[in-house]
């Protein structure tokens, strides 16, 4: 494991319970352990109707919901409106990444977070999305401060997860655990998107569910 020691974490207003939203396993891994150090009682919500095809999404949240047991940390597993999703994108089919899309879905995903959080206690949210480095950690915390705004006493803890070596633990919590490597953000269009670049560079298209990240095998010759 990566020798930087992990911060000690002390969520807003030195609050102790967190709603964390989940996007996957290999996102969340090393948040979840760096709350877990800490010892932040917290929950993952696992609200992502963007996610296509099914058989990709059941994959990413099940891949969640082991580690999650693993860790004995509640999971709440919501529903997958995949109908309200594509409704909400209308229109923004060919935005790129990154751009308004992104933002409506980072608002829609939030939305329910904050949401269940004001109704079950909750005072803080925050989400593991940030911590990819293909994300713009700008725009969620944009998203996830609107959401957070409407309910009073409800914080969106803007942390990056990157910071003091958790961007390496990520990916070595993600060997480890032998995590379902994803190959494109998520949704339909980003799919569609990957798969036109990859045969562009003469690569063959996705295959969903063949990828896992791996613990190198040392015993390899170089």
């Amino acid at each position: 494991m990566n020798e930087l020691i992990r911060p000690v974490l002390t969520p807003p207003k030195g609050e102790k319970k967190v709603l964390l939203h989940s996007c996957c396993a290999p996102c969340s891994g090393e948040v979840m352990e760096a709350m877990l150090a800490s010892g932040i009682d917290y929950t993952i919500f696992f609200y992502n109707p963007n996610i296509h095809p099914k058989r990709e999404y059941l994959l990413r949240k099940d891949e969640n919901l082991r580690f999650a047991e693993k860790h004995s940390v509640p999971f709440i597993d919501a529903d997958y409106d995949t109908d309200n999703w594509f409704a909400r994108a209308r229109g923004m089919e060919f935005e790129p990444e990154r751009g308004v899309r992104c933002t409506m879905c980072f608002d829609m995903r939030f939305e329910r977070t904050a949401l269940y959080a004001h109704e079950n206690g909750f005072p803080v949210i925050t989400s593991s999305l940030g911590i990819s480095r293909w994300k713009n950690m700008a725009q969620i915390n944009d998203c996830g401060v609107r959401a957070a705004a409407p309910y009073e006493g409800l914080t969106y803890w803007e942390f990056n997860w990157r910071k003091g070596g958790g961007g390496a633990r990520m990916i070595e919590i993600s060997k480890r655990e032998e995590f379902y490597q994803q190959e494109y953000c998520g949704c339909a269009f980003s799919l569609r998107d990957t798969n036109q670049h990859r045969v562009s560079q003469g690569r063959p298209e996705i295959e969903i569910g063949t990828q896992y990240y791996r613990v190198e095998d040392k015993t390899k010759p170089e």
